[in-house]
């Protein structure tokens, strides 16, 4: 059994994620309380059922602490099992209520909305590092979705998978950074009229970057620190390795860096690029 435990906060898109995996073939329940887990996975394995999905999130209460321990028991039984855990800034998940005007599932007659969060953040704490993290702030659905569906399609649990991910410094860093290189210094293609509208994957802006120097170093320099301290990431037993690479808006520099250190590392390790503020948009 491929068995995918989805948490993380409430209103980081924890339904569009399992939505996707139901649509990929996963047999899924929702809100299932953390001492129910063992019990439904060897249920379903006796039914033969290949892949399952399972959110568990602060709804679970005080059981959630329960969750290490429970995973361990099903590792012991020979379940592979991989956690993907959702989270967003508080101020977008404010924003997502706000729009929604639904009422976050902590919430108490004498708690305010934020405070709420802040509990719930605090209540998922000891499991946010349980597996791979996914930085949901800014993302619309579908790019959640494309999000979700690489992770599945990289066989989580067989290894360490590399994911190399641009921003933009004035939206945030992102959460979900193991790793993060700051690229402003660089020459910005924004002030070229003709590139401004462009993005780093476009040949135009690729050639006007390769062209300058300090460009190439830093891009060289990047790689050789990842590939000094790859190894040291993977003896730690991680699934996965987050290197972001930020410029100002996220537009050029930093997804031409990407993508060019995804290609770079391609032979040596499985490998992901993502694109935050491309995605956002």
């Amino acid at each position: 059994m491929e068995l995918i435990l989805i948490s993380g906060l409430s209103g980081s898109g924890k339904s569009v994620a399992l939505n996707l995996l139901e649509d990929a073939g996963y047999y899924c329940v929702d809100n299932l309380p953390v001492v129910m887990l063992t019990v439904l996975v060897r249920m379903l394995q006796g039914e033969n059922t290949e892949k399952v999905a399972v959110a568990i999130d602060g709804r679970s209460g005080h059981g959630i602490e329960l969750l290490p321990a429970k995973l361990k028991t099903l590792s012991d039984e020979g379940v592979r099992h991989t956690v993907l855990f959702l989270y967003a800034h508080t101020e977008t998940l404010l924003k997502r209520y706000s729009e929604s005007r639904r009422r976050h599932p902590l919430a108490t007659p004498d708690q305010s909305l934020e405070e709420a969060i802040r509990a719930e953040r605090a209540l998922l704490d000891p499991i946010a590092d349980l597996g791979h993290r996914i930085d949901t702030s800014g993302l619309k659905a579908n790019a959640l979705r494309e999000w979700v569906r690489q992770f599945i399609e990289a066989e989580p649990g067989q290894g360490l998978t590399l994911m190399f991910e641009s921003f933009g410094f004035k939206h945030g860093i992102p959460l979900d950074a193991d790793l993060v290189f700051d690229v402003r210094c660089l020459p910005n293609p924004h002030y070229d009229p003709e590139l401004r509208a462009l993005t780093g994957k476009d040949q135009a802006v690729v050639n006007f970057l390769e062209n300058e120097t300090e460009v190439c170093r830093m891009r060289d320099d990047i790689a050789h620190f990842v590939d000094t301290w790859l190894p040291c990431y993977i003896r730690d037993n991680r699934n996965y390795l987050t290197v972001a690479i930020g410029c100002t808006g996220g537009q050029h520099r930093s997804v031409y860096i990407a993508e060019w250190l995804s290609r770079e590392f391609s032979k040596r390790a499985r490998v992901l690029v993502r694109h935050r503020t491309l995605a956002g948009s």
